[in-house]
C-alpha cells in the first residue's frame, strides 16, 4: 500500500472519530438540556403543589382556630349558665330555709295558741286531711284510687 493511502486512511478516521465525538457531545448536551428542562418542570410542579398545600393549611390552620374559638365560646356560656343555675339554687334554698323558718315560727305560735292542735289532739275526730287520696273504712284507711286491681295504667 502507498503511504499516502495510509496517511489518507488515517486521517479519515481520524475525522470520522471526530465526528462522532461531536455527535456524542452534540447529543448529551441535547439530553441535559431536556434533563435540564425537565428539572425545572418538576420544580414548577412541586412548587405550585406547595402553594397548594399551602393555601390548604392556611384554611385548615383558620377553620382550627375558629372551632377552638367556638368551643371557648361554648365552654363560656356553659360556665356562665352553671354559675347561674347554681346562683338561682342557693337563692332557692335560702328561700326554702326562710320558709321552713317562718312554718316553725307559726307552728310555735300556733302551739302557744292553742296547744295540742299541731299534733292531732284538737279532739275534732277523725279528720281525712286529703279527701281524694283515701277514705275511712273500719277504722283503717285505705286507697281510693283506681278498681282495686293494681298494675299499670294501661290497658
Amino acid at each position: 500500500m502507498d503511504t499516502w493511502l495510509i496517511v489518507l486512511l488515517v486521517v479519515v478516521a481520524l475525522v470520522v472519530l471526530v465526528l462522532v465525538g461531536l455527535a456524542l457531545a452534540k447529543r448529551s448536551r441535547v439530553a441535559s438540556a431536556r434533563r435540564r428542562e425537565q428539572q425545572r418542570a418538576q420544580a414548577r410542579e412541586h412548587l405550585e403543589e406547595a402553594r397548594l398545600r399551602g393555601a390548604q393549611a392556611e384554611k385548615e390552620q383558620a377553620l382550627a382556630e375558629e372551632q377552638a374559638a367556638r368551643a371557648r365560646r361554648e365552654r363560656a356560656e356553659v360556665e356562665e349558665r352553671t354559675r347561674l343555675a347554681e346562683q338561682e339554687a342557693r337563692q332557692r334554698a335560702a328561700s326554702a330555709q326562710e320558709h321552713a323558718s317562718a312554718a316553725e315560727r307559726l307552728r310555735a305560735e300556733a302551739e302557744k295558741l292553742a296547744p295540742g292542735l299541731a299534733d292531732g289532739r284538737h279532739g275534732g275526730g277523725d279528720h281525712v286531711t286529703d279527701p281524694d287520696a283515701t277514705r275511712r273504712i273500719e277504722g283503717g284507711q285505705a286507697p281510693v284510687a283506681g278498681d282495686g286491681r293494681g298494675g299499670s295504667t294501661r290497658r
